[in-house]
């Protein structure tokens, strides 16, 4: 499987990363949406296990944690769905998870157990940087890159660290609060693409906000490595939770739209 910066490297744009919780509505409709994505043209994927208390994010998202955890979505069926989304297509997986669910498990077992699975990389939403070591010697040791997350309030002395210690890519928060879909594009994204740039070689991926191929387009053409787009996908599963026909016509499309204007 290429690495993320293989990935990058690859291609002469940015790239495309869709985000879905796992089990959303639920497994098995969950794994032929991601299958769906993955055939419209996704280059790398972000999926996310349930939580009962993601801080992070926003109303969509928190609903669709409470779909997946209802329809039983636990760590173990998430990294068996992962293993079947990455032998249907070997693409980069990244997982965003919350510690709890990491701790509980055995942080070195679960970092290991993710890799057998097919995962490239793991994103703690509240683990902050200050104690990224408490994972770091597990990701190195299962041999998955590193992600952390910058915000439009890190100062630079923390975003060298951040980006010192990201292996695969920075996560980059568009803007303030937690995620969700935004009819227009937060100002302080372009600002903080360029402040990554001008301190760090490693790609920069922005997510939080982005809801259109043209505020895609937009962070693209500031500078970004990879796009991100998690609320605006997963309002289409909330949106069409009795036609699955749809659901999955109305995502793929939006993902060819977006890959259309990178």
């Amino acid at each position: 499987m290429a690495t993320y910066k293989e990935t990058f490297a690859s291609l002469d744009r940015a790239v495309l990363i869709p985000f879905f919780v796992i089990g959303d509505p639920d497994f098995d409709t969950s794994l032929g949406l991601v299958k769906s994505a993955i055939d419209a043209g996704a280059d790398v994927l972000e999926l996310g296990i349930a939580f009962s208390d993601p801080i992070a994010d926003g109303p969509t998202i928190q609903a669709a944690d409470i779909r997946a955890i209802k329809s039983g979505m636990t760590v173990d069926r998430g990294l068996e769905f992962i293993k079947l989304v990455t032998d249907y297509k070997p693409v980069p997986v990244g997982l965003l998870i919350y510690y709890n669910l990491v701790f509980q498990y055995g942080t070195e077992k679960f970092f290991a157990d993710f890799k057998a699975a097919g995962g490239s990389s793991i994103l703690i939403a509240d683990l902050s940087i200050d104690d990224a070591d408490e994972v770091i010697p597990a990701a190195e040791k299962a041999e998955l890159e590193t992600v952390f997350m910058v915000t439009p309030n890190t100062r630079d002395d923390r975003a060298k660290i951040i980006a010192e210690k990201s292996t695969g890519f920075i996560y980059t928060v568009s803007t303030l609060g937690v995620t969700g879909a935004r009819s227009a594009l937060s100002d302080m994204v372009k600002p903080l693409i360029a402040r990554l740039k001008a301190i760090t070689d490693t790609p920069v991926c922005v997510g939080f906000g982005i809801s259109s191929a043209d505020q895609a387009k937009q962070v693209a053409d500031a500078g970004a490595d990879g796009v991100i787009i998690g609320s605006k996908i997963v309002k289409m599963i909330e949106n069409n939770l009795g036609d699955i026909a749809a659901m999955t016509k109305e995502i793929s499309d939006f993902i060819k739209e977006v890959k259309s204007a990178l």
